[in-house]
């Protein structure tokens, strides 16, 4: 790859960066929200030293020259045939005739042009936020511990982020999801273990898509929508198949009564409280 092209891919590297931290919110199917001044400002420096590589070297093609004029880059390979020119001389018994050390040293590796091509994708076809497929491959509902628990909303349904379902099915004493109906958004990952149920989930990050985590709540009585639908699901506490409810071995499962599509949110790696329709 010549040195005119690198300028090139430094550019289009920090435009689909900026593309995606400042004129869209696609960033967030990648990495924290805390993260985008961090992109915005990589996305700038990307873009300076494509401005100067641009400069320099000529953009798209390498620069024309009068005649006789030579290129930096033709006198390097110039500088470099002469040594090993005088490297054969000095080896007499053919140890430098096959070397060939002067040429094609500006291009580099050809497997370097595969760098355009997640730069082609940020700027044609954003990849999607993780979904099932990784959630599938996750088995725990990883939440903090909590001391104590606020009343439950008195509004019916109560709306819960799936955190708040989990925690308090199999840590709350006092039993407040009982005979409480709830509502909790999250999107559909098939289950393969129990036919007839599937699981409503959330992914969660600390950092970015790579260090996810699960947050799953088996849901019975409704049939499943296809895997990946964003649901809101109202239900009740479902109590089969496990320990007592405020109990670490409680199921973290719900009777849905009613499922309905909702769109995508645009931070899909926020479990947050939903709102009541």
């Amino acid at each position: 790859m010549r040195r005119h092209v690198q300028a090139a891919l430094l550019l289009l590297t920090g435009s689909a960066v900026l593309h995606i931290s400042v004129l869209s919110q696609v960033y967030l199917r990648y990495v924290k929200e805390g993260l985008r001044p961090f992109l915005v400002a990589s996305a700038v420096l990307l873009l300076l030293l494509g401005v100067v590589g641009a400069v320099r070297d000529g953009l798209p093609f390498a620069p024309r020259r009068t005649a006789g004029e030579e290129t930096d880059d033709e006198r390097t390979d110039d500088g470099q045939a002469a040594d090993d020119e005088r490297t054969a001389d000095e080896h007499q018994h053919g140890h430098g005739h096959g070397h060939g050390h002067g040429h094609g040293h500006d291009s580099g590796p050809r497997v370097a042009w595969l760098l355009f091509l997640p730069v082609l994708a940020l700027l044609l076809y954003a990849p999607p936020a993780l979904g099932s497929y990784t959630a599938a491959r996750e088995t725990d509902n990883a939440v903090a511990r909590v001391a104590e628990f606020d009343p439950l909303p008195e509004a019916d349904p109560a709306p819960l982020a799936l955190s708040g379902f989990i925690a308090r099915v199999q840590q709350d004493r006092d039993r407040s999801l009982a005979g409480r109906t709830v509502l909790m958004t999250g999107f559909v990952t098939p289950a393969k273990d129990r036919a007839g149920t599937w699981y409503l989930t959330r992914l969660v990050v600390s950092c970015c898509a790579a260090d996810s985590r699960s947050l799953r709540v088996r849901v019975h009585g409704a049939p499943a929508p296809p895997a990946d639908t964003w649901v809101t699901v109202t239900g009740t506490w479902h109590p089969g198949g496990g320990g007592a409810l405020g109990t670490a071995t409680a199921p973290v499962a719900i009777d849905a009564r009613t499922v309905r599509r909702v769109a995508e949110p645009v931070n899909p790696y926020q479990d947050t409280t939903p709102l009541l329709p």
